[in-house]
């Protein structure tokens, strides 16, 4: 197999990271894969936004927490209620991948970048995981502030992050495993 395929085979979510900060060069190389995906004509709507400002990542999650307790959904109100609760495991980095929602192409493009984002972390040995908890509040008034605040345009909705770090030695790495009838070949 070759190193692409064996890649995209083994990369799993990570959910527990250790403190070390990923390096700055490291950064860099996902942020160029991520601009590298597929982009709807090529017009590259999207923005990126990277955080490795543990402040700036603990106000977030206040933000999200606090956008939670004002949810109808029960369990986002106890996740918001929950003082252990940290919607990007307590990564050392998170990527922001934002789009203009008026751009019908916009999730798509934002899922092809996050994966980008995730299969180039994983050659670095770098862990990820997808984080939707942006998405589901970026249109709460605290949270949208926040995200002005970073420079995330404000037309713009958050389709995803990524959640980037070292994972912890006691990360529990669940096998993936195929459902049935996932796939159908037609000949």
């Amino acid at each position: 197999m070759n190193e692409v395929l064996k890649n995209m085979m083994t990369r799993r979510s990570i959910r527990s990271y250790t403190d070390r900060q990923i390096s700055e060069e490291d950064l860099n190389t996902i942020l160029s894969a991520a601009i590298n995906a597929p982009s709807g004509m090529n017009l590259q709507t999207w923005h990126f936004t990277a955080i490795t400002n543990a402040e700036i990542l603990n106000r977030t999650n206040k933000s999200i927490k606090a956008a939670f307790t004002r949810s109808t959904d029960s369990r986002l109100q106890e996740r918001g209620h929950n003082e252990n609760y940290c919607c990007y495991y307590h990564a050392p980095t998170l990527i922001i991948v934002s789009n203009d929602p008026t751009q019908w192409w916009a999730p798509m493009d934002c899922a092809c970048a996050l994966e980008n984002i995730f299969l180039a972390a994983t050659s670095l040995g770098i862990g990820s995981c997808w984080i939707n908890q942006l998405g589901q509040t970026c249109d709460d008034p605290e949270v949208r502030s926040l995200l002005t605040e970073l420079g995330i345009p404000s037309s713009h909705k958050v389709y995803g992050c990524a959640a980037l770090g070292y994972a912890s030695p006691e990360s529990c790495i669940k096998e993936k495993k195929l459902q049935e009838h996932t796939i159908s070949i037609i000949r």
